[in-house]
Order: structure tokens, then C-alpha cells, then sequence
């Protein structure tokens, strides 16, 4: 199954913590003695918060008296009045998030993003791992890196069993369905999952692609066998076609669908191998197409984020994350350490109505990494000026 493991996509979600263009808190102020409940509108920003006032008329000059601020979660559903300014509004959007399998990944932090923004989040968990996902999320232990901009603490609708890899049951091979990591756990290919959130559910709005696997990732592609390079294929490209195949029927028209791909799609990583760099290259050419293909069809958008490298248990597995981070806090134009909000971020505006006219897009988000040339660092450039930030820590 594709478990967002290997593709360098997932990324400690750091608690409390949130980028600066987020959901800020709506309120509601409440002026007494002889006038009308006077609602502010919401405060929201995209880059920082202004507030627009609009004050009941029928106030007595000399009996003014202020009371308490009532504070509301951005994401009640039932709140449909406007908000000012340009917000990544979501409310009364459904989304479906595929790849979930703990609290430190980029499938997470899109998550929390989406659910910010207003939008109800279903997730889609690997069979093997939905056991511990579920207790964790049960007992608590997420609840740190759940909590949200306005303080409340995103809620999972529902969690589905599923192995991406896998389209329909009789895909299944006996040796799957005999596994004890599948025992008591149903309904987990992505034809079935994708029927079970239809019953359950109806319609969704969001899907989310947040998965990536391969097997011999650490092999050189010269020394990767044909078995490992058909799994990274499969479970890091395929997996998105077959998710959109089955999911767009019940999708809005109107909707968005986002994949999560690397710079190494088209460019060098040494270390990033078995497979993996051309499942990436697959993955945002099938986005082309797919486009042109949901958007003609379906009125649904598809776009892929390019996202940069970050921390994470999976990452650490390939062995070399710290070292891809240092480079590229070292030569990006933007020398700091990329996170998994700013992507989460990025998600929520490509899932709102103010990307309504972008799709088949590769978004960068990598602090500009994929602009460089060359790496900066390099003892070759000892002589040059180049520009450093003398504010990086």
C-alpha cells in the first residue's frame, strides 16, 4: 500500500504552530443598553487581519457600554454568512484525504489546513497501520497537533481502511487477504472506499492524494529490479488515476483534487532512487492530463505540489533528509526550513474558489529551491558575492 513513507512528503507538524496565512478567530461583538446585537464582521486574512465594523445605528450617546467578545471555531458548517476580504473559505466542503497514518505528515497538515479553512475531513488510512492511527487518535495523543488557528482541535469525521494499491477485491492477491496486518478490516480497495464514503457520505468536494511508496527507494535506478520499479509506479502514480477514476462520480462538479510530487520528477537527486524519480515524472504528466480530462468531464480540477524536502520518521528511513534540508536552507532564495503548514497552506488555496481557474499546474512549494541552477554552497563560488539572509538562525 502507499503510505506517504518514501517520497520525502511528510513532515513533523509542529503544535500550536501555524503559517501566518491562515484562519483567524470570527467574533462577534454585542453592544447593550438600548441598542441592537451589532455583529463585526468575521475577521479573516490572508497575509495579516484587518476588520471591517459595521455598528448598529441606535446607540445612545451617554449609556455605552461594552460587553464580552464571543468567540466561535471558523469551522462550524453551519455558518454560511460572508466573510470579508479574500478567504480561503471551505465551509460545507467535504474532503477526502488519502495517506493519513499518523500526525507528522504532509497528508496531516493539508488536513488541518482544509479543516481551518471550514471544510469537513474524511481520511483514508493504510490497512497495516489503521489500527495504531485510530488508537492514537482515540486516546488522545494527537490531540497536540490537532489543535487549529482558532484553538479548537480539528475533528476526523471518519476514518476508512485503505490500500490504494489495490482497485478493486479481486485485485487482491490470497496471500493479502490471509496477511493478519488485513484481519478484521473490510472494504479497504479504492472501489470499495471510494462506495462506502458514497453510502456514508453522498458527495465530497476535496480529494487529496498524499501517498508514495517504494520499495527499493534507496537503490540506485541501475540497480532497481523490475518488481521494485513497477511498485513505485504503482503505488506513487497509478494510485492517483485510480483514486480520481473512482472517486470523481461522486465528486461536486466544481471540485479540486491535489497530488503531492518532488523536484525530483525532473531533476537529479542522488539517494532518491528505486523507481521513485520516475514514478514523480509520471505522476505530474498523468496531472496534465487528468486535468483536461476531470475538467472537461467533471468541471473538477487536478493540480500537483512539488513540495520540498522536510522531517519526518519516513524520510529519516531513506537516510538522507537532514542532508537534503541543509542544502536547501544552504541555496534556495528563501534560506529557512520549509514546513509542513506552508504546504497545508498551499493545499487549502488550491481546494478554494480563489484557484477556480488554475489546474494542470505544478506548484512549487519549496522556498524556491527548484528555481537554482547551481548549489551556492559550492567551494567554486568562494570568490563571489552572494547574497546571504542575515537574519537566518
Amino acid at each position: 500500500m502507499a503510505t506517504a513513507t518514501s517520497n520525502m512528503h511528510v513532515a513533523i507538524a509542529k503544535p500550536f504552530t501555524f503559517a501566518s496565512c491562515e484562519v483567524s478567530k470570527p467574533s462577534v461583538a454585542v453592544f447593550s443598553s438600548g441598542i441592537k446585537e451589532a455583529p463585526w464582521m468575521k475577521l479573516k486574512s490572508s497575509c495579516h487581519i484587518s476588520s471591517t465594523h459595521v455598528i448598529s445605528q441606535k446607540i445612545t450617546p451617554n449609556t455605552l457600554k461594552f460587553n464580552r467578545i464571543v468567540t466561535k471555531a471558523m469551522s462550524e458548517s453551519n455558518d454560511t454568512k460572508p466573510l470579508p476580504g479574500l478567504p480561503v473559505d471551505l465551509r460545507g466542503k467535504r474532503a477526502f484525504i488519502a495517506g493519513i497514518a499518523d500526525d507528522n505528515g504532509y497528508g496531516w497538515a493539508i488536513a488541518k489546513s482544509l479543516a481551518a479553512a471550514g471544510a469537513e475531513i474524511l481520511v483514508g488510512t493504510w490497512v497495516p497501520a489503521l489500527n495504531i492511527f485510530e488508537t492514537s487518535l482515540r486516546r488522545g495523543k494527537f490531540d497536540e497537533s490537532r489543535v487549529l488557528p482558532d484553538g479548537s482541535l480539528m475533528e476526523i469525521t471518519k476514518v476508512y481502511p485503505l490500500d490504494a494499491v489495490y482497485d478493486c477485491p479481486e485485485d487482491v492477491p490470497e496471500d493479502v487477504k490471509a496477511n493478519k496486518r488485513y484481519a478484521g478490516s473490510s472494504k479497504w480497495t479504492v472501489k470499495e472506499v471510494a462506495e462506502s464514503v458514497k453510502e456514508d457520505f453522498g458527495t465530497i468536494d476535496i480529494l487529496v492524494h498524499s501517498l508514495a511508496n517504494g520499495p527499493e527507494v534507496s537503490k540506485p535506478l541501475l540497480e532497481t529490479s523490475r518488481y521494485g520499479y513497477l511498485a513505485a509506479i504503482s503505488a506513487s502514480s497509478y494510485s492517483y488515476v485510480s483514486l480520481l477514476q473512482h472517486f470523481i462520480p461522486i465528486m461536486n462538479p466544481g471540485g479540486a483534487s491535489i497530488s503531492l510530487t518532488y523536484i525530483a520528477s525532473e531533476r537529479i537527486i542522488p539517494g532518491y532512487g528505486g523507481g521513485m524519480s520516475s514514478a514523480k515524472a509520471a505522476l505530474e504528466s498523468d496531472t496534465k492530463v487528468l486535468a483536461f480530462e476531470a475538467g472537461r468531464k467533471h468541471r473538477v480540477r487536478v493540480n500537483t505540489i512539488s513540495a520540498g524536502p522536510l522531517r519526518s520518521r519516513a524520510a529519516k528511513a531513506i537516510g538522507f533528509i537532514d542532508m537534503m534540508i541543509d542544502y536547501s536552507s544552504e541555496n534556495a532564495p528563501l534560506m529557512k526550513e520549509l514546513s509542513a503548514e506552508e504546504v497545508g497552506n498551499a493545499a487549502a488555496f488550491l481546494a478554494s474558489p480563489l484557484a477556480s481557474a488554475i489546474t494542470g499546474t505544478v506548484l512549487y512549494v519549496d522556498n524556491g529551491l527548484n528555481a537554482m541552477g547551481v548549489g551556492v554552497d559550492s567551494p567554486v563560488f568562494k570568490d563571489l558575492n552572494i547574497p546571504r539572509d542575515n537574519n537566518k538562525s
